[in-house]
């Protein structure tokens, strides 16, 4: 797998910030068969930062009712990278 397919996509949500102000914890949308030992290696050298751990989990799919038909969404799985002291993402430079 390439780097830019593990990481989907950063986390920009009210509970992701909390952590990253209180314990320099940060969340992103991974691929489903990524492993923690990839996301380690594709954030720190996408971010040039040092990983300290990964938490992941995976969020099962919900089911959406639309009219008569029942849909089912896809599975997400979250990771939660935490970063060594001193060190920091921006995911939006220069706001």
């Amino acid at each position: 797998m390439h780097l830019e397919q593990i990481i989907l996509k950063p986390l920009i949500t009210e509970k992701a910030s909390l952590q990253t102000e209180r314990s320099n914890r940060y969340g992103f949308q991974v691929a489903l068969r990524a492993n923690k030992n990839q996301i380690k290696m594709a954030v720190e050298k996408l971010y040039n930062v040092k990983v300290l751990n990964v938490k992941t989990s995976v969020n099962a799919g919900k089911l959406k009712r639309t009219g008569k038909t029942i849909k089912k969404s896809s599975k997400i799985k979250r990771a939660f990278v935490q970063l060594s002291e001193g060190q920091k993402i921006e995911f939006f430079k220069g706001v």
